[in-house]
């Protein structure tokens, strides 16, 4: 993963594929990104549940309303996108719930992985679906969940 920050906290953590290298152009805030990777390591390694960062994604005032509903979910629980949507407006915005979950900077942190459909299947992740059952199994919860392509 990729990770940066700024003096506000962690602004990004990013899936990389296999075989890309990292090239940091700077490494500001090197005690954010610390703490982030280890953080990261220990929640792989499944010694952590919660993370303790501080975030600064950048983003729309209603993706930061979603991504800050996002940190709300338990480690090992899901939700659908109707109730964030729901619970930080209306029904009528579960699309744009879709597109601010997609566009969600801070991977596993806010644990966008966390949001399936409604009827139980995994559908839309910026990381793949692959990734998002794999996070899903790690904590415990895609044995009855199916993929949606």
């Amino acid at each position: 993963m990729e990770l940066r920050a700024d003096e506000d906290g962690l602004k990004a953590a990013i899936f990389l594929d296999e075989g890309a290298t990292e090239q940091p152009e700077h490494k500001p805030q090197q005690t954010t990104l610390k703490a982030a990777a280890t953080q990261l390591k220990e929640y792989f390694a499944g010694d952590r549940k919660d993370f303790d960062l501080p975030l600064s994604p950048n983003g729309t005032d209603f993706q930061q309303r979603v991504w800050k509903e996002l940190e709300s979910i338990p480690w090992g629980q899901t939700t659908s996108y109707m109730k964030i949507a729901e619970a930080v407006g209306t029904r009528l915005t579960i699309r744009a719930v879709g597109g601010a979950n997609g566009k969600n900077p801070i991977a596993i942190i806010i644990p966008c992985h966390r949001v399936i459909s409604t009827d139980g299947k995994l559908t839309g992740y910026a990381g793949g679906l692959w990734r998002k059952q794999w996070l899903l199994e790690h904590e415990g919860q895609a044995s009855q969940l199916t993929l949606a392509f």
